[in-house]
């Protein structure tokens, strides 16, 4: 992730940006262009470029970048005013660092166009969806659990859920739908709601990068979406916690059953009586994957095949590309509403001289009225194709050099 540099900091750099003549490279058209700042930086910058700049107009953003000691630095102007080779525009608000390895984006070449496929089967599904995408990873030793005999999978569980908890109950949303608090934030957010003492509260914080549980503001905020006044959410937050210890819960955990991104049910763990340690993080990340296996089972045993979606190619919009990944718009609609973060695409490039295919993974999404918008990260690119696309892109060829300097954010 790209690091705000702070206003010293900026200040300095762009100062040195005078003194030093450092140079400022800017791609556009398949050229490279490079800027010098023309006088000091103030509210304004003025830069003189290496040729005159062509496409480009008053409003226009420009992506620059420029190389102070081995560190990429990257800023984004809007032009104020341009002729021939000068531009001006105001001062950058801020400067980046810290780069992810990537490569500079830049606008799209008119004759380029990409088509993508979903990998893998896609479902429509009627149950809870969330916002995120479950790629269905599962832990190496639940490898030896075989998926295909259902139910076998669910005594087996059952006999390690007995060794640490009082009960289970394993609840699918088909014919059920939410209707419990714990069942509708489970289900609204696709986490798991953890108490591991009831003589306590919820977690504070969650350990794990790719977060699962619901933390005590995250239940505050969701207490709040169903109208609880906010004055009153420590009292809600306390009864609901005083509740389950008064129904002798001692330790809880409603793990969702997650399948892309459906939450399908869930696997509720309890203990009631003395005799048994409360639930740690190894528990959860147990039952965590046995959610995933039993969701596995589920597909495998066709149990999700009327809601199988046919696998048609479609086109995107892009708005920007580097060879590490695009941006690219699609309008809004039930097949954009699948397109999450974490959801893998064949994508294909089609150029004029050249069709390039690789795999892409969504990293970040938003939307307008009309569009949503997907930022995806290129993977499992051949060497020759990246070396094709960067030419293509840059009007240069790729040299040793360009893979430490040319960087930026996909």
């Amino acid at each position: 992730m790209a690091t705000p540099i702070k206003r010293i900091e900026k200040d300095f750099l762009l100062k040195v940006l005078y003194d030093d003549q450092i140079p400022v490279m800017y791609f556009s058209d398949r050229t490279e262009y490079v800027l010098y700042l023309e006088k000091p930086a103030k509210s304004d910058v003025c830069f003189r470029a290496d040729r005159p700049l062509t496409g480009i107009k008053p409003r226009k953003k420009l992506d620059l970048m420029f190389d102070y000691k081995g560190q990429v630095i990257i800023f984004t102007i809007e032009v104020a005013a341009v002729k021939d080779e000068h531009v001006t525009a105001q001062a950058p608000e801020y400067l980046y660092k810290n780069l992810d390895r990537s490569y500079s984006r830049v606008s799209t070449p008119q004759d380029l166009k990409v088509q993508f496929t979903f990998q893998g089967d896609r479902y429509s599904l009627h149950y809870p969806k969330v916002q995120e995408y479950e790629s269905g990873e599962i832990g190496d030793w639940m490898n030896n659990l075989d998926p295909r005999n259902l139910q076998g999978l669910v005594d087996q569980m059952a006999a390690w859920i007995r060794g640490y908890a009082s009960g289970y109950k394993m609840v699918i949303f088909k014919e059920v739908k939410p209707h419990t608090t714990e069942e509708r934030v489970v289900a609204e957010t696709g986490k798991t709601l953890y108490l591991p003492s009831t003589l306590a509260n919820f977690p504070q914080s969650d350990p794990y990068p790719k977060k699962r549980l619901i933390t005590e503001e995250m239940f505050r905020r969701y207490l709040e979406s169903t109208g609880v006044d906010p004055l009153y959410l420590d009292d809600a937050i306390n009864r609901f916690v005083k509740q389950k210890f008064d129904g002798g819960f001692f330790s809880d955990a409603w793990v969702p059953i997650l399948f892309q991104e459906y939450v399908i049910g869930y696997i509720h763990i309890w203990i009631n009586k003395e005799g048994k340690l409360p639930f740690d993080y190894n528990v959860i990340e147990t039952i965590y994957q046995f959610a995933k296996v039993l969701a596995h089972s589920l597909r495998i045993n066709g149990y999700f095949n009327s809601g199988k979606i046919k696998n048609e190619p479609f086109e995107g919009k892009i708005v920007d590309i580097s060879v590490s990944g695009m941006l690219f718009a699609y309008p809004q609609s039930g097949l954009s509403g699948a397109l999450l973060p974490d959801s893998e695409l064949t994508a294909k490039l089609f150029t004029p001289k050249r069709t390039i295919q690789a795999s892409a993974r969504i990293v970040r999404r938003y939307k307008d009225n009309s569009l949503g918008y997907f930022g995806c990260r290129f993977l499992d690119m051949a060497p020759e194709d990246m070396r094709f696309l960067f030419e293509y892109l840059y009007g240069k060829p790729f040299t040793d050099s360009d893979a430490s300097f040319v960087a930026g954010q996909v």
